[in-house]
């Protein structure tokens, strides 16, 4: 009887044990998803340089030294009129370069060609898309 109490107690202990690691292991993210939330520019790194989009549009990506990772300028050519063009300062999230322009608030995120909307795109891999219409491949 002894024996038998002994070992129902052990076994008590020991399942115990075991429900509180995996509630533990549970509570924290998993570690692609820490990495990416706590330097998402590692992501947007990889977008510095020229994309080019249609009939003119462009859009060059550079660091903002002075301000730090995570931190770009976004020299672009946003349409067809002379007065949608400027460089704006760009800060990257999970989801990718938030900026400011005249036309609001703006996210620059990737995207393949198709998403762009354009035809002249459809067939491109590596873009990135601001909105349906406007949109920036490499090839």
């Amino acid at each position: 009887m002894l024996k038998r109490a002994l070992a129902l107690s052990a076994t008590i202990l020991i399942s115990g044990c075991s429900q509180e690691s995996t509630t533990t292991a549970s509570d924290e993210p998993a570690p692609d998803t820490a990495a990416q939330e706590s330097a998402p520019h590692q992501m947007t790194d990889h977008w510095i340089g020229r994309w080019v989009g249609v009939e003119g549009l462009v859009l060059e990506i550079r660091h903002k030294d002075s301000a730090g990772p995570g931190n770009y300028l976004l020299e672009m050519q946003y349409g067809l009129d002379a007065d949608q063009r400027g460089t704006f300062e760009g800060q990257a999230t999970a989801e990718g370069i938030r900026f400011t322009r005249e036309d609001g608030e703006q996210l620059l995120r990737k995207a393949d060609g198709e998403a762009t909307g354009l035809k002249w795109l459809a067939d491109k891999e590596d873009c990135l898309i601001v909105q349906p219409g406007e949109g920036y491949c490499r090839d």
